[in-house]
């Protein structure tokens, strides 16, 4: 059997400045594809010939330009109508994330399988593997024949998302089912770091799923929270349920439904949440070390600049007025062209490459959105994904600075730049809940509620299009009654 495979994933705030582009993007194409995804291939059980098209994914950032979407749309489509000419495929297997937005386009996902489903037909089957922090808008759910998302947040379970919807689409080519989906709404938009599975009521939510799918015999049964950072009326949670009874397919949606809203009072942050100043004061006290601050606004793992200062500043402010000697590290800022104040007063741009020249010697950092940070060069770094990277340090408090964004959430990339966790007081980091080696390794930790591209407090941020009634920002206590729509 002939199996396409290819796919577009981001997500992107709309809330951001930064334009996702060409740089951003990790492209598989051929053997890359191939290598990627042909693991699942012997474990499904059958002689399966993999058609590669085209997998760009990039680090969350803001939209998609309109030039790398046109340039990606031509290439996974032409070598989908190639494969078709060639020899025709048996189905289309798309690896996508969900939040993509595009430069003036919504449903970026939809839009992509519609022009699939129009390419290949009625009769072959398209199958869609996604993140449970996407969106499943109606055009998305229509063009497929099988959805399903991520089960955990964090997300280890990746792996065998793909493997799911891998066996799905070799069971729709041999079985040819006449396969109905349903699908509900929910009209809840929450944050990640409030819909995480490892505590309630996620853990249960979740849980439910499999006792649901024996239950009603169906194929799967998925829960999508949505992403919170895009202004679109497809932006809230969803529910897909798959299986060959019209009945047990409808009747497992409703029931997931019903227990989704019921829980709707109890989705809180999955740690210790609060606003900048207290988290500050309460990480500078702090006996337990090291103590972790998430720099939760400024995420680049959910779509953040990298390259606010505020919360630096204000750190940095209390830290002096503290006088404090503990050993604080900011991860990170992106910082593309590092500049220096001159002797002259100006401003000198360097290339990471030529920043070595500047080590030992104590100099006026010109940091993004107006920060002087005066430290001295203690080391140069490489990063997978930030690249060129530079430890600035100001006594015991040490910035790190990358060429491109990233977000530092393994040891690895600590002890890239010469830090080990243990012996550090204070770690600042942005991203929301904990990447499982951190939390292991925190002794202590608190989100902060900063400002930012991907800002917690959804309500404060300008939204125009999101459908309504819309908890958080209705309230929470409107009526619901799940609308089941049933292919």
């Amino acid at each position: 059997m002939r199996i396409a495979i290819g796919g577009l994933h981001i997500e992107s705030s709309e809330f951001s400045e930064y334009r996702s582009s060409f740089d951003d993007f990790r492209v598989l194409e051929d053997e890359g594809i191939v290598e990627r995804y042909g693991i699942y291939a012997p474990e499904a059980g059958d002689a399966i010939d993999i058609v590669p098209l085209i997998h760009a994914r990039a680090l969350p950032g803001g939209p998609v330009t309109c030039e790398f979407f046109a340039a990606w749309s031509e290439r996974f489509f032409g070598l989908l109508e190639q494969a078709i000419a060639e020899g025709g495929v048996d189905g289309v297997l798309l690896y996508v994330h969900g939040a993509a937005s595009v430069v003036g386009m919504d449903d970026v996902e939809g839009a992509i399988a519609a022009r699939v489903r129009e390419l290949v037909g009625a009769e072959v089957p398209i199958a869609c593997a996604m993140d449970l922090h996407g969106n499943v808008s109606d055009e998305l759910f229509d063009a497929v024949d099988y959805l399903t998302c991520y089960r955990t947040a964090p997300h280890v379970d990746e792996a065998e998302t793909e493997m799911r919807a891998f066996r799905a689409m070799v069971r729709l080519i041999e079985e040819r089912p006449h396969l109905h989906r349903a699908k509900v709404d929910i009209p809840i938009l929450l944050p990640g770091e409030k819909t995480s599975t490892e505590v309630e009521p996620g853990a249960s939510l979740y849980g439910m799923l499999e006792r649901v799918i024996a239950e009603h015999g169906l194929w799967d049964a998925s829960i999508w929270m949505g992403y919170p950072w895009a202004d679109q009326a497809r932006c809230h949670g969803a529910i897909v349920t798959e299986g060959t009874s019209i009945a047990e397919v409808r009747a497992a949606a409703d029931e997931i439904a019903e227990t989704y809203w019921a829980v709707r009072h109890e989705f809180a942050f999955v740690g210790p949440t609060d606003h900048e100043a207290p988290a500050i004061a309460a990480a500078l006290v702090s006996e337990r070390q090291p103590f972790f601050l998430s720099d939760m606004g400024d995420n680049p793992g959910a779509g953040g600049f990298d390259d606010t200062t505020g919360f630096l500043r204000e750190l940095h402010e209390a830290y002096r007025a503290a006088g404090s000697e503990k050993r604080l590290t900011y991860a990170s800022l992106y910082v593309p062209k590092p500049a220096v104040r001159a002797d002259d007063g100006g401003t000198l741009e360097l290339p990471y490459e030529a920043l070595p020249m500047l080590r030992g010697r104590e100099l006026t950092f010109l940091l993004p959105h107006g920060f002087a940070f005066t430290a001295t060069l203690e080391r140069m770094f490489v990063d997978a994904m930030g690249g060129e990277g530079a430890v600035l340090a100001n006594g015991n408090v040490k910035v790190l600075i990358t060429q491109a964004r990233t977000q530092f959430g393994t040891r690895r990339q600590f002890e890239a730049a010469g830090i080990t966790l243990e012996d550090e007081d204070i770690v600042v980091v942005k991203m929301g809940y904990l990447e499982p080696e951190l939390s292991a390794a925190a002794a202590d930790w608190m989100m902060v509620l900063t400002p930012g591209a991907v800002d917690q407090d959804l309500v404060r941020l300008p939204f125009h299009h999101l459908s309504h009634p819309l908890a958080p920002f209705d309230g929470f206590d409107f009526d619901f009654a799940p609308e089941v729509r049933v292919r």
